[in-house]
């Protein structure tokens, strides 16, 4: 079974005086893009902008991208890593944080299917949605093509600059710097061309058929000047070449053999200058060169090997196997200096920044391996299609770790309460900075693993009842096992019992002729682990923080002078986590009683066709409901596992572990403890115990749409999404503040970080007017236009935690280093939960496109034009999360805009189709 019917039957045509209006096969919620609309569409070239058209899809934030750049998507208010991506069946998502997946080359699509809920029990291993692409296969005509196309430098936008904000309520960034530039934007602009090609056709007739296709998109003249913060300017060049080939093999007319390859790949270089900010001007002025920027090369490649084998008239097998390899070189630069954060708290406003351009360095050799193994039998026996099968992928990392540049420490520059301590944490306790306030941070951070694995294994069994020529039913079960192992090849997770996804579905064709359809379906759906949770939650991390006051500052290094280290609870260094570099023990790293994570899903919805002016339309209504009923997230809460350990009889130490447990947030969990000769005993802890709030994520949706298909003249479509996802976490990771830790995000760690918790979450967007359509002017002028009206997100405003018994206004997390984590807002630290500072503006992102294709060259040849963004908005679509908390402890971040909409470009085209 797969998502679309991709057996190539050779020189077979099926033709039909007319299709029917609705499609009463499907009881899944999916939108189809077809290599016709794309060609007519003005969009930008990536699988998940294609996704967008979808209802409840959209982009996700721009903290986050895929393995080669590419922006990710929400689906119904889940986060960016909970979706699931596939090439001609094959599962193509990043097996290390599950970021997106590899694609096919633009002209290499044959259609994109975008599912967005009530998919069969054949697929699994997402609670967002899923993107299928298909692609194209040779014929038994030979067709070759190519297209190149231009964006100009000279034809985008100054891109918008961004500033502090200005208030009473804003201490922002250094002492005075309300409405001064935060980042310098206008120049950061880059030309980019694409050039791609394809051929199709028989190798022999009827029997064996190959297609290819290659993309090549660059861009050169690349510049990047960074906030006031960082200091530094860049320019650079990109490549992202692509590749696509596909051979179908018709052994006989009962047995098919398919192999397909594919590539991404991502080539980035330049070089790294300081960047001079005049106060009270825009614009500063390029230094001196710094160092080579970080050389990265990114990619993945594939192969799938497909049989289909028709036995009998109802005996059909399908098995598939295939492979993944994904390099994540990156070959770092910037000298042997520690990195400087934090420049504009320095004393005495010096701001220097230093030579080093990097914060932190990877492993060059990070990779990533997976296999993926399908077997299916599909029986018909009267009115019933039963499908089984095994859904199996192994994946592996090797070399996978990150590490603080130069000296392997970096250093934080800060101010605070001069009286109040920085750190209250029981046992990580960081005295007051005395003085004026100023302190500064030796941050010590390192993560990596040799190699750390995951086996998934799924069965399932579904049948396709057509009850009567009216009434389709599915049924079908699910069962999903998942393993996750540390870099000793143990495993720290284990969830092979039975985690059974029961999934029902019904199409009801009320007249008969497709014109009416009613649908629903019901279903639970789970999600794995990916490996990266082993980097860190199972393998030795270290992260520790070391808090000095200074009496200088070194002109060219920006490094502190006349160190005079704060007392503190543990040295040399504290850690909000425990993280000091030994490796847990990997039967005390995961609660004994987790259950793997899953969303129950309900979907009802009708579709309808009918004449009006006098053309077809097809208009319908859909309502989703979605529950995430269960997460995995790691708790820190030391206190706790400390004092339930010594009330059981359990050495403190013991109980607590490597600091952190993998668990399910909102329920009671028992925990192995090590008794020191050998064996473990079992703490138990009812969730209760932690005074936090039940775990929440939930969402609802009406979407509503009227579609005019494509009758030769013109095709239209208009979406409105009403949704709302709330709760009190998005789920694998954070977006408001960027933390792609999958699954070891801040919530959870501890009560105070999830105090004001809940509220609207950060991908909640509640109204989304979506516009499709193309209009065929004459045979030879096509025109095109794509918009989309969409409400704001959530702002996110966190500060330090009010005083509280035992603990001073602050930190009582120990987290404050990593940026303020508490769900408190201003200067009086009013509670902020989730949506209540606002939301970010509205976007009308409108863009429009023009195909001529003249009649002199047979229409195979076509000049193209597409402007992206007519309107030039440039709105904020994220801001930084961070804000004012006490008296003298400032931070620069709440307000400040973060991610904006991409300014207005032109790009041109030439292709010709033979």
């Amino acid at each position: 079974m797969s998502f679309t019917d991709t057996t190539n039957l050779g020189g077979v045509t099926v033709q039909a005086n007319a299709l029917p209006s609705i499609d009463v096969s499907q009881v899944d919620s999916r939108t189809v893009i077809t290599s016709e609309q794309l060609a007519k569409l003005p969009l930008q070239r990536t699988a998940e902008a294609i996704a967008t058209l979808a209802p409840g899809v959209n982009s996700g934030s721009g903290y986050f991208t895929g393995p080669n750049g590419q922006s990710l998507n929400s689906f119904g208010g889940s986060s960016i890593a909970e979706n699931a991506y596939y090439i001609n069946g094959f599962n193509t998502t990043d097996p290390l944080k599950g970021f997106g997946g590899i694609s096919l080359p633009y002209g290499a699509i044959d259609q994109e299917q975008v599912l967005t809920g009530g998919y069969g029990a054949a697929y699994g291993r997402s609670d967002g949605g899923v993107i299928n692409m298909v692609g194209k296969r040779g014929t038994n005509e030979w067709h070759f093509g190519a297209q190149v196309l231009w964006q100009p430098f000279g034809t985008e936008a100054d891109p918008r600059n961004t500033h502090y904000p200005t208030g009473p309520q804003f201490l922002s960034g250094a002492d005075g710097a309300q409405g001064q530039t935060y980042r310098y934007r206008n120049d950061n602009k880059y030309w980019e061309e694409t050039q791609s090609a394809y051929f199709g056709g028989p190798l022999i007739k009827d029997k064996l058929f190959i297609f290819g296709a290659v993309e090549a998109d660059k861009q050169h003249d690349g510049q990047n000047v960074g906030s006031v913060e960082s200091g530094q300017a860049t320019q650079y060049k990109q490549s992202n070449p692509k590749w696509y080939g596909k051979i179908d093999w018709n052994i006989t007319d009962s047995n098919i053999l398919e192999l397909t390859g594919a590539s991404n790949k991502s080539e980035y270089e330049g070089s790294t200058y300081a960047y001079n900010y005049t106060p009270g001007k825009d614009k500063g002025s390029w230094g001196q060169f710094l160092s080579p920027a970080t050389s990265t090369k990114n990619g993945a490649d594939l192969w799938v090997a497909k049989y289909t084998g028709y036995i009998t008239d109802n005996l059909t097998v399908d098995a598939l196997y295939g492979k993944m390899h994904q390099s994540i070189f990156s070959q770092a630069a910037g000298g042997p200096d520690a990195y400087i954060a934090g420049a504009q708290y320095q004393s005495g406003g010096q701001n220097i920044n230093g030579p080093q351009t990097l914060e932190s360095i990877i492993n060059p050799a990070g990779e990533d391996r997976s296999r993926n193994l399908r077997f299916d039998i599909n029986y018909k026996i009267g009115d019933h299609s039963i499908t089984a099968g095994i859904d199996n992928i192994d994946t592996q990392a090797l070399n996978i770790g990150t590490t603080r540049s130069g000296p392997g420490y970096l250093w934080d520059y800060a101010k605070g309460d001069p009286n109040a301590p920085i750190s209250s944490l029981p046992g990580q306790e960081v005295g007051a900075p005395g003085g004026q306030g100023y302190y500064v941070d030796k941050n010590i951070y390192t993560v990596g693993a040799e190699s750390v694995r995951v086996h998934q294994k799924a069965q399932f069994i579904e049948d396709q009842w057509q009850v009567n020529d009216r009434l389709l039913v599915s049924i079908g079960v699910r069962n999903d096992q998942f393993e996750n192992y540390n870099p000793d090849g143990q495993a720290y997770i284990r969830l092979t019992h039975p985690n059974l996804s029961p999934r029902l579905g019904a199409s009801w064709d009320v007249f008969g002729d497709s014109s009416l359809k009613v649908y629903a379906n019901a279903g639970r759906y789970f999600l794995d682990e990916p490996a990266n949770v082993a980097i860190r939650g199972a393998a030795g991390s270290v992260y520790t923080d070391q808090y000095f006051t200074y009496t200088g500052i070194d002109p060219v290094t920006g490094a502190p002078t006349g160190l005079t280290q704060i007392p503190q609870g543990h040295y040399p260094g504290v850690s909000g986590n425990n993280e000091f570099g030994v490796p847990p023990d990997p039967k005390t790293v995961t609660s004994k009683n987790v259950g793997a994570e899953y969303q129950d899903e309900y979907i009802a919805g009708v579709d309808k066709a009918f004449d009006m002016l006098g053309g077809k339309w097809t208009a319908g209504a859909k309502g989703t409901y979605r529950n995430l009923r269960r997460m995995l997230d790691d708790v820190c809460d030391q206190g706790v596992f400390e004092s339930e350990g010594a009330a059981q009889g359990f050495d403190p130490a013991a109980a607590l572990g490597s600091g952190c447990y993998i668990m399910n947030p909102g329920h009671g969990s028992t925990f192995n403890v090590a008794k020191g000769d050998g064996t473990y005993g079992t703490m138990t802890i009812p969730w209760s115990a932690f005074d936090q709030p039940d775990m929440m994520r939930k969402y609802l949706a009406l979407d509503l749409y009227l579609e005019h298909p494509f009758d030769g003249k013109w095709y239209g479509r208009i979406d409105y999404t009403l949704s709302h996802s709330f709760g009190n976490t998005e789920g694998s990771v954070r977006s408001n503040i960027g933390q792609d830790d999958v699954s070891q995000t801040e919530d959870w760690d501890n009560q105070y970080l999830m105090r004001y918790a809940g509220g609207d979450q950060t991908n909640d967007r509640r109204h989304q007017l979506k516009f499709t359509g193309y209009y065929q002017i004459t045979p030879e002028w096509l025109v095109g236009g794509n918009i989309q009206v969409l409400s704001g997100v959530p702002k996110t405003c966190q500060g330090f935690y009010p005083g509280a018994p035992g603990f001073p206004q602050g930190d009582p997390a120990g987290y404050a280093a990593g940026g303020n984590p508490y769900h408190f807002c201003g200067l009086d630290s009013t509670p902020a939960a989730y949506g209540s500072t606002g939301r970010t503006p509205w976007q009308e992102l409108v863009s429009l496109n023009a195909e001529y294709r003249p009649a002199f060259a047979d229409h195979k040849l076509a000049f193209t034009a597409m402007v992206y963004n007519v309107l030039n908005q440039q709105r904020t679509t994220q801001y930084l999360a961070g804000s004012e908390s006490g008296p003298g402890a400032l931070s620069v971040d709440w307000q400040v805009p973060f991610t904006l909409e991409q300014p207005r470009y032109l790009q041109f085209g030439v292709s010709y189709d033979f």
